[in-house]
């Protein structure tokens, strides 16, 4: 499949051709995701670790490889997934835009804001499109949640509280890795509250705790946060994170205006219930495992990333919003380690 100068794909009757790079739980997941889509072919898995790369090759096909430099010998590409450990995305990323492929990154872009702009750079020079992996813009309930928020549905806004509460913590070495928990987990909610609100923030103020695994502390990072942020025009986001609710994965938003207050509710496992003369029946428990409860959200992020490049279109998702939610969550982290207001 051919491209245009500006690295969009020009024929629309061709599948497009992607490479995928890293073959961890989230390369399982975008690996289906590519394999069942009826626009895309999965032609290479790239992995320094050949031998895990061979085992999602041999399920979800394509071949692996341990380099995009071997990859591009023997394949011909049109798009990249990255979703390898943040600290190998500036060098892949550069790699792929010389090489003209399209690129879908899994956020974070980098740790270092440095780094992401040396990707943008790299990115704008090249001119490839670009889409960051910020899934939960394409959960549906949070997109219609927006719709309805940018149709007035609530009048002028006053305030948006996210919750975020993972079941339990992910293991230690991944926590000591992550580069902190709102650069992890919160920048997701950093993101929904910028989409949601149509703004940036111009002050943020976090206070964190560490109430959960006191290893965690010992790593430097922590569990439990809460976070506020004030946009330009004084609306108010509140973020809290927990690193552990024992009843399931609780995501729930909640947008309040002038006119009115919208909500999202927690998904189920199943969504029965029963009740008689002598009780109700309480509600089955949440979903445990963000790849469950977000699934559908993966799914359309890439589609919409693979609809975009057919179409010529701009990446929904692109590199500032990227830049602009690590840059926040720097703040953040700032913020609860020494104590104050950090204005942006």
């Amino acid at each position: 499949m051919s491209q245009n100068s500006q690295g969009r794909v020009s024929d629309k009757k061709e599948l497009i051709r992607f490479c995928l790079f890293g073959s961890g739980r989230m390369g399982v997941e975008y690996a289906r995701i590519i394999a069942d889509h009826s626009d895309a072919e999965l032609v290479a898995i790239i992995n320094p670790n050949l031998a895990s790369a061979t085992v999602l090759s041999d399920e979800f096909g394509g071949k692996a490889f341990r380099t995009l430099a071997d990859c591009r010998a023997s394949a011909e590409l049109d798009a990249a997934i990255v979703c390898s450990p943040t600290n190998t995305h500036l060098e892949i990323i550069e790699q792929l835009a010389r090489a003209g492929v399209a690129i879908f990154c899994e956020k974070p872009i980098d740790l270092n804001l440095t780094r992401v702009d040396q990707c943008i750079a790299s990115v704008q020079q090249h001119d490839v499109p670009f889409f960051v992996g910020f899934n939960r813009r394409f959960d549906p309930s949070n997109a219609a949640l927006r719709t309805r928020v940018m149709s007035g549905d609530v009048g002028k806004l006053n305030m948006v509280l996210l919750t975020s509460r993972d079941p339990a913590p992910p293991p230690l070495d991944y926590i000591k890795s992550s580069g902190g928990y709102f650069c992890d987990s919160t920048i997701h909610d950093i993101d929904l509250a910028c989409w949601l609100t149509g703004e940036t923030p111009v002050e943020v103020f976090a206070s964190a705790s560490c109430l959960i695994d006191e290893q965690i502390g010992a790593a430097g990072d922590v569990d439990t946060a809460m976070t506020i942020l004030k946009m330009p025009s004084g609306v108010l986001c509140h973020i809290n994170n927990s690193r552990q609710a024992v009843y399931g994965f609780d995501q729930r938003v909640e947008v309040f205006g002038s006119a009115g207050m919208l909500q999202t509710e927690n998904q189920r496992d199943l969504l029965l219930s029963h009740s008689s003369a002598e009780s109700t029946d309480a509600k089955p428990p949440l979903k445990h495992f963000f790849l469950e409860r977000y699934q559908q959200s993966f799914q359309l992020e890439v589609a919409d990333f693979i609809a975009g490049l057919k179409n010529g279109n701009d990446p929904s998702v692109g590199f500032l919003d990227g830049r602009r939610a690590l840059e926040i969550a720097l703040a953040c982290d700032i913020s609860r380690r020494e104590g104050r207001v950090v204005r942006l």
